[in-house]
């Protein structure tokens, strides 16, 4: 992302065995590249958010225009074989409970635009996500948590090399007992025809396009590296399994990926570790000084065991807390913004659950239009957080 004000050429910042790092604008280093040379773009850009970051990144509005010389330079650099993977995040429009299109017209302009074919779509949920933005989900509670991010895996042609062999996962407990007692073929109230081969023993279970990956990394080696060096760490890092989900499904050991927002090159790690020729790119001097510490000595990935019950993330069914109370929903849809006594002590007004009183005041607030406050009653706000 432009935030640098970079007037000289991308330069070799550091080799490794397989790949390479550029310190400079990724669209110099892409005008230089050759047609049809590249197997996996692979890269998370800056999202277009409203909220300006460190890193930089431009604005919602303004997104698609600074994100069309990139799309140009993928699709000439692309194989006619080879898949672009973008891992970007929404975005809420300013002051309101909605959300940004933006990352939808990305997808839209590289198709309709550039002539990519939209091979599928992903989501990455983030299970350790925070409730935000706060002040529609855990202020005004009008909206859930948003915990995924959209990973747009697109192509120059509708057949990219691919094999979902590469990324198979273990049978799920309900599918080992239908395997064990086994499954009478019949035809689903869909009208769709289950096969005697639906209960065939193929050794693991093809994945669905929901990647669960928590992005907590606190302790690893690029981390302390960065401590160690007195280095200030990525602020936005994706973990290292999502990049390498893509890489072994659409690419073999000696193809080139390029990662274009290179960031702390988590990419390039991967990349690296998988026996792949890789390239990145980023304009911050100091995430690269960092990244360097990716590859200090041999990597060591700690991979989650089949049998560990925490290698697995539980989602619990709609209804489970379904027990007939609903508290009556506000017409205004949360317009008015309604907060709690902070406590009995606090010389606010602690109103009875069973007969609250309301009364407004006027405030003014930075982030959104609040007309009133309006008094709750306070236990129930503590017992659902």
């Amino acid at each position: 992302m432009a935030n640098q004000d970079v007037t000289s050429m991308p330069r070799i910042f550091h080799r490794t065995k397989h790949g390479h790092i550029y310190l400079g604008d990724s669209l110099d280093v892409l005008r230089t590249t050759e047609d049809n040379s590249i197997d996996l773009i692979m890269t998370s850009p800056p999202f277009g958010l409203v909220r300006k970051k460190e890193y930089g990144n431009a604005e919602a509005p303004a997104y698609l225009d600074w994100f069309k010389p990139f799309a140009e330079q993928f699709h000439r650099v692309l194989k006619t074989s080879g898949s672009l993977v973008i891992d970007i995040g929404g975005a809420w429009n300013p002051g309101t409970p909605t959300r940004s299109l933006y990352h939808y017209k990305l997808l839209i302009m590289l198709c309709e635009e550039f002539g990519f074919h939209l091979a599928q779509d992903f989501f990455w949920w983030n299970p350790s996500r925070l409730p935000t933005p706060a002040e529609w989900v855990t202020v005004r509670r009008i909206r859930v948590k948003d915990a995924i991010n959209t990973v747009w895996w697109l192509s120059k042609t509708p057949w990219p090399k691919a094999s979902n062999r590469r990324v198979l996962q273990p049978y799920s407990p309900s599918m080992m007992e239908l395997l064990e007692k086994g499954y009478k073929a019949k035809k689903r109230p869909s009208g769709h025809d289950i096969s005697d081969k639906f209960s065939v023993d193929n050794g693991a279970a093809i994945p669905p396009n929901l990647i669960a990956i928590p992005n907590t990394e606190s302790n690893s080696a690029y981390l302390r590296y960065c401590q160690e060096h007195g280095i200030k760490a990525h602020p936005a890092r994706y973990p290292s399994d999502l990049p390498e989900y893509f890489i072994r499904l659409l690419t073999n050991e000696g193809d080139t990926v390029f990662d274009p927002f290179g960031g702390s090159c988590m990419t390039g790690e991967v990349a690296e570790r998988l026996n792949r020729r890789w390239t990145c790119c980023d304009l911050v001097e100091e995430y690269l000084v960092g990244a360097l510490g990716r590859f200090v000595g041999s990597a060591q990935v700690e991979r989650p065991k089949p049998e560990s019950d925490s290698s697995y993330y539980r989602v619990p069914r709609p209804g489970l807390l379904w027990n007939g109370r609903e508290e009556p929903l506000d017409e205004d849809g949360g317009r008015v913004r309604k907060v709690k006594p902070k406590n009995k002590g606090s010389g606010a007004a602690v109103l009875p659950k069973s007969n609250p009183s309301v009364r407004s005041i006027s405030v003014d607030d930075k982030n959104s239009t609040i007309e009133s406050f309006v008094l709750m009653p306070v236990a129930s706000e503590e017992s659902e957080r």
